[in-house]
């Protein structure tokens, strides 16, 4: 498709803020939707260490509408807005952001997103133990939406840093109500929570290009009837999935969370419904090059 737009004062800005951002592939799916439908919107790659002072900038900026935020700022960025709805303030990390004429609306797409890619591959949640390796903030938004709406039986996180890993944890006690247990990343942590996992989530950058060879879970400790679901979507098969599927697993890849979140941001952006099979083309033509 041949985008003959012109980009010009009325011309609306959005971009994905993140560090690193150069594999991303928000800017190709957000600007061959915005061609879809000829809307006078353009979409940029920014790596970005100072979260505070580009949010200001985007605040100032009579056409910047709208921010995906990518790892590591989805957390921090939720100190530099200026309105949050309860459930998204709850979760504790946000990946858009909306410009509304100078004020800064932050929200969340990355739980929604993974609860959809998991009801359309058939995973039935409800009465499951869930283990989380990853305390981000993909890992708050995806587990805070699991624990409130998926009838769980309970959640098992897994991380290294302990203070993100114990913030969690304490978070979705407080707030849903589910047993939760925490552990720092081990041999022995992950071998035991592997043993009573039905789905396991990795939501950290590990197995994501260039280190696409690397994966936390031995394919030793997988078990008949697991489900595995990978955050991470380039590569579109991870080392991860890779070893599931091989063990006879159902997998999920994170593509299809990466789609949907970037459905709801685009529809968040313009106000339209969004080109979803546009959006899904573009993705799966990059990621199979």
């Amino acid at each position: 498709m041949k985008d003959s737009r012109t980009l010009d004062f009325n011309t609306r800005l959005c971009a994905v803020i993140g560090n690193p951002v150069s594999h991303s592939l928000s800017p190709a799916i957000h600007n061959a939707a915005f061609a879809a439908l000829d809307l006078n919107f353009v979409y940029l790659p920014c790596q970005v260490e100072d979260v505070a002072g580009v949010l200001s900038g985007m605040r100032a900026m009579h056409n910047f509408r709208g921010m995906s935020v990518t790892i590591p700022h989805k957390i921090e960025a939720m100190k530099h807005v200026d309105e949050i709805n309860a459930a998204d303030r709850t979760i504790g990390s946000i990946n858009t952001i909306i410009n509304d004429n100078g004020k800064l609306i932050g929200l969340g797409t990355d739980g929604p997103g993974a609860m959809k890619a998991l009801a359309d591959a058939g995973v039935e949640l409800s009465g499951k133990q869930v283990l989380m390796i990853g305390a981000g903030g993909a890992s708050r938004a995806i587990s805070f939406t699991l624990a409130l709406k998926a009838g769980l039986k309970g959640m098992t996180l897994l991380d290294i840093d302990q203070r993100v890993l114990e913030g969690l944890a304490d978070d979705l006690e407080r707030h849903t109500g589910i047993p939760v247990s925490a552990a720092g990343m081990s041999d022995k942590a992950l071998a035991e929570a592997m043993n009573s996992a039905d789905i396991i989530i990795h939501s950290t950058p590990v197995g994501m290009h260039p280190n696409s060879d690397a994966s936390l879970v031995p394919a030793r400790l997988f078990r008949p009837g697991q489900v595995v679901f990978d955050v991470v979507y380039t590569p579109l098969e991870t080392r991860l999935l890779a070893d599931a599927r091989a063990a006879g697993l159902q997998t999920v890849s994170g593509v299809e969370m990466f789609i949907n979140q970037a459905v709801l941001q685009f529809e968040q952006f313009t106000g339209r419904p969004a080109p979803a099979e546009v959006m899904r083309q573009v993705v799966m033509e990059h990621l199979s090059k």
